[in-house]
């Protein structure tokens, strides 16, 4: 027999959605605000020499600068206000998160609940603006040190560029709480999906004009809207995949009365760690390719060169490591961010217990045990969906935004927004059923 929920979730349609005034207004504000951040991907930096820029930009295009500018929404390509994206308060989050599993008293903060939330979301705000000031700081030095780049290099262009790229940053990282909060879905990871949605038409176009001129065959433009039908297939399904452990809770008696025990399930899913993975192995590997390439290549010793040549973008050895650093970064942030002790520890403190299992650590064990099997599972998938469109965009020259990375961030929170559209949708009928049952009580009651 369905559940109330799925019932309810059965029944949503056009009439529903179109009664949700609440819902729409949140839609409407989240459009507002990504209209909103596109437009600031199109304000430039003030002092630059926009043609030098894009001459040295095409240069490394197919570098970190090209993955950076993908997850910007175009954003560096332009070199525009919003260049640094929202990416120092992602680095913020992780590190954060990183030290809340090291330091004793931030991993106390971590279980005071909302108060200790709010203290650790303010520490990655700090970090936000380091990072941002110090990678912001970076691009100046490095804007200057560019030929013709800049029309009036020194302390004032500095000051300005790093006020302009850190003000971007803050801006967006408000902006991306204020979705969340007002609007729907994760405010950052939209973000984030809508420059890569942007910039997706240029992309298929930049794919098809280079079908006509004869630099793809129709063969490769076939393989590739194969492929990304079937990576997109994949993690629908992967992304929704969970390994549900029964949990029961004993009988409890209430007065004279005894109540049945109930039955739950606790969700692992398959991929707990999401994108982050790629996006950190990306980063990683491609930082060594960019810095040799700003650099004078003659001057690097034959070693430095030898190194750079094998980890360039498409190699073997850059596909080799690009998957073991996937599958190193997906069982290390699973583990930051699921403890299997403090979930056995809660489900003892409820009462709750695991058929066949021990309360406490027997419980937390298993929960480890079985969290360890559907990662290396994950840890695969996500290779799998990384590897594959990266051969493809190194052997074809097909755009970033086709790869593998871009695909998992733009279906995964496509899902995530799908759900919490339809989670406002069922929370609407709960309310109009609500209503209508007083009513109905109050007519009996006259």
């Amino acid at each position: 027999m369905a559940s109330a929920a799925e019932q309810l979730a059965s029944n949503l349609n056009f009439s529903t959605f179109a009664k949700a005034e609440d819902l729409k207004k949140r839609l409407w504000f989240t459009l507002g605000a990504l209209l909103v951040y596109r437009l600031g991907t199109y304000i430039p930096l003030p002092g630059l020499n926009p043609e030098a820029f894009a001459q040295a930009f095409q240069g490394q295009a197919g570098g970190i600068l090209g993955l950076f500018n993908m997850f910007a929404g175009g954003a560096v390509e332009r070199m525009a206000i919003f260049a640094l994206g929202i990416m120092p308060y992602i680095s913020a989050s992780i590190i954060v998160q990183l030290m809340t599993s090291v330091v004793p008293s931030l991993e106390a903060l971590k279980k005071e609940g909302e108060q200790g939330r709010k203290i650790i979301n303010q520490y990655t705000r700090y970090g936000t603006v380091l990072l941002g000031a110090l990678q912001a700081y970076g691009i100046a030095i490095g804007l200057e040190s560019g030929a013709g780049m800049v029309n009036d290099p020194g302390w004032f262009f500095r000051i300005s560029t790093v006020l302009s790229l850190l003000g971007g940053t803050m801006f967006l990282m408000w902006l991306g709480e204020q979705i969340t909060s007002r609007g729907i879905g994760n405010g950052i990871s939209l973000i984030i999906f809508a420059g890569i949605v942007a910039a997706l038409p240029s992309a298929l176009a930049g794919t098809l004009e280079l079908g006509r001129t004869g630099a793809l065959s129709f063969g490769v433009i076939v393989a590739v809207v194969v492929m990304a039908i079937g990576v997109i297939g994949l993690i629908v399904f992967v992304e929704r995949a969970q390994r549900r452990l029964l949990i029961q809770y004993p009988k409890r008696q209430v007065g004279n009365r005894m109540f049945q025990g109930d039955t739950s399930h606790l969700p692992l899913k398959l991929n707990t760690s999401g994108v982050i993975p790629a996006i950190f192995a990306s980063s990683l590997l491609l930082l060594p390719a960019t810095l040799a390439g700003f650099s004078n290549t003659s001057e690097l010793p034959d070693w430095a060169t030898s190194i750079v040549a094998a980890l360039g973008h498409g190699q073997p050895l850059y596909m080799v490591f690009y998957g073991g650093m996937i599958a190193f970064f997906a069982f290390f942030y699973t583990a930051i961010v699921f403890n299997p002790k403090d979930t056995a520890d809660n489900l003892k403190k409820h009462g709750g217990f695991i058929p066949g299992i021990r309360p406490g650590e027997r419980t937390a064990e298993y929960i480890d045990y079985v969290l360890t099997r559907i990662t290396t599972v994950g840890a695969l998938y996500l290779v799998f969906v990384c590897i594959l469109p990266e051969i493809l965009i190194a052997q074809t020259g097909v755009p970033f935004y086709l790869g593998g990375t871009s695909l998992l961030i733009v279906v995964s929170v496509t899902l995530d927004t799908v759900a919490q559209i339809q989670g406002h949708l069922i929370a609407q009928q709960y309310e109009g059923l609500i209503k209508k049952s007083k009513l109905r009580g109050g007519k009996r009651g006259r």
